[in-house]
């Protein structure tokens, strides 16, 4: 969407996030629509995963809420991001409690999948394919991969933060987070797992044979 193409490096805005906040926290409107306009993109990604078409109404409900308990947040921008995040969470699952259906994927906006920068080849997979073949593949994600991939490639949430998000162990969004990114490179790669060492279901190396 005229980005220049340059992915969005979203740590790089953290710094100008949290300065941001803090001016927001003092009353000040024009930085908290600066936070609003940091944050709000890698929100909405991660709000189209959940709850598909309604992305944008559940975020303004997130909103809503951002701004009234804004005077009880502590922490820096990662922090603010993971907080906000946590937010339109239970918002959107309130929405989907609301519908009585499951949360399904649904297609992100095409300067969501911006992704934050090349950190590994799965990263390089990922940005190498369209989008719309990348939401296809990440719709095909279980729930946890797919939310765990989410957080950590469309927010930009790092491991601990992500964990705190969904209410889990780092540890299980972790290996989630990596299932979900290693399913993806093999389906882009077409079986790239040669060399990968022991794929999940090769033989077990764990002592679990009788």
């Amino acid at each position: 969407m005229g980005h220049g193409g340059e992915p969005r490096r979203t740590q790089a805005y953290d710094g100008e996030l949290g300065a941001a906040v803090a001016r927001a926290q003092d009353g000040d409107e024009t930085a908290f629509a600066v936070a609003y306009r940091l944050v709000q993109p890698g929100l909405l990604g991660y709000l189209r995963g959940l709850v598909g078409d309604d992305a944008e109404d559940v975020a303004s409900d997130a909103w809503l809420e951002i701004a009234r308990d804004l005077g009880r947040f502590k922490g820096d921008g990662a922090g603010f991001r993971g907080w906000t995040a946590t937010i339109a969470r239970h918002r959107a699952l309130d929405h989907l409690r609301r519908q009585r259906v499951r949360p399904r994927a649904s297609a992100l906006e095409q300067d969501v999948l911006d992704l934050p920068g090349p950190q590994s080849t799965h990263d390089q997979a990922l940005e190498s394919i369209s989008t719309e073949y990348a939401l296809e593949l990440v719709r095909g994600l279980p729930r946890d991969q797919a939310e765990a991939v989410l957080l950590r490639v469309v927010v930009g949430l790092d491991g601990p933060a992500s964990a705190r998000v969904l209410g889990k162990r780092p540890g299980a969004v972790r290996t989630a987070a990596y299932r979900g990114l290693k399913r993806l490179a093999r389906q882009l790669g077409g079986g790239a797992e040669t060399g990968e060492g022991v794929t999940e279901d090769g033989p077990s190396t764990l002592g679990e044979s009788t």
